[in-house]
């Protein structure tokens, strides 16, 4: 229901973001990730930019649990990201209001307060 092109629109509508090269899609706040392609590494395989799931930044632990155990088809994790405030969010599952959502969330977080 989602894409790439729906994160690049979204991210690069909101104040101050910054998209960095990238394979697939990056974009910054303050210097400070909000969202971007996820990286999949598989032990013995190269890694692969993947732009059909996004990594989003929630703020923290419980916000990320409540996440990944509320809506198992549509956020996960990986051991990689364990102790980190960030999911794994998969874009053909997710409608783009839940989506803008999400992305104003992370930008919102992560920007400067005194911005706010």
């Amino acid at each position: 229901m989602s894409d790439e092109h729906d994160v690049r629109r979204l991210a690069l509508s909101l104040e101050g973001v910054q998209e960095n090269p990238s394979d697939g899609f990056d974009f910054r706040v303050d210097g400070k990730g909000f969202v971007w392609s996820y990286p999949e590494r598989e032990p013995g395989k190269r890694r692969v930019i993947r732009t059909d799931i996004a990594v989003l930044y929630v703020g923290d632990e419980a916000e990320k649990q409540a996440l990944l155990l509320g809506e198992p088809e549509l956020f996960f994790s990986t051991p990689g990201y364990d102790g980190f405030p960030l999911v794994m969010v998969r874009l053909d599952l997710v409608d783009e209001a839940r989506l803008a959502e999400l992305v104003v969330d992370a930008w919102d977080m992560r920007r400067d307060p005194a911005a706010r």
